[in-house]
């Protein structure tokens, strides 16, 4: 018998999980909630909005799965959560059926594995942590809570990616490196060093991103991968 499972955030990752799921009979999914009224009564991938987030109460014996892309968004859905009673044994793991876990990896409540990624020995990944596809994870490579990978992100063995950090497309991380808590490392950047948290690095090989000069009548503004907007 299928776990009914509720997917928070009516957003394109939960469209991906969606079609992650197709074709398995492990969890049916009954729902999605989204705390914009303007989705509730809607549809996504033929599955329904239920409403708020506060919908989850009417669904106790549902697993859950946050969706949201952002891990600071992750981490304060989940907080919000909290404070309605829900704990981390609610939480559902989704790996795509063509990610083979091996015995000594380990992904944690809430995790979001997608399509082509291949992880090798000994590698840890923490809890609400994203995965887009085609990412490699190689030997004692350790991802920590709220954490985002981007598509086609490679690390190199024994990585650190520390609380809440984002790798945008295509970056890499040089063997035995870590990637600060709330940082960020644009999209096709090269990491060979370790980048401290908070902070935007960007390039080949990345550096910290530095202010451009602008005017005052055109200023600038920098997108999520860290790039002048």
């Amino acid at each position: 018998m299928s776990t009914p499972l509720i997917l928070i955030a009516a957003s394109g990752l939960a469209r991906e999980v969606l079609a992650c799921l197709e074709g398995q009979y492990y969890y049916e999914v009954a729902g999605i909630v989204d705390d914009s009224p303007a989705l509730h009564g809607t549809s996504v991938g033929r599955v329904p909005v239920l409403g708020p987030l506060s919908s989850v109460l009417d669904h106790p014996t549902a697993d859950l799965l946050v969706c949201a892309g952002k891990g600071t968004v992750r981490s304060a859905i989940v907080d919000r959560l909290a404070q309605l009673g829900i704990g981390e044994d609610r939480f559902a793991t989704v790996v795509d059926p063509s990610v083979r876990v091996r015995s000594s990896c380990s992904i944690g409540a809430g995790s979001i594995v997608l399509a082509g990624t291949v992880l090798t020995a000994d590698v840890t990944v923490g809890r609400h942590v994203v995965i887009m596809p085609n990412v490699t994870l190689t030997h004692d490579d350790r991802i920590d809570d709220f954490a985002t990978l981007c598509a086609g992100v490679t690390l190199g063995g024994t990585v650190h990616i520390r609380v809440g950090a984002y790798l945008g497309m295509n970056s890499c991380v040089r063997e035995n490196a870590t990637v600060g808590s709330g940082a960020t490392l644009g999209m096709g950047a090269a990491l060979t060093r370790d980048l401290p948290d908070h902070e935007t690095w960007i390039g080949l090989p990345a550096r910290r991103m530095q202010p451009l000069r602008h005017s005052a009548e055109y200023p600038l503004t920098y997108n999520a991968e860290g790039l002048p907007a």
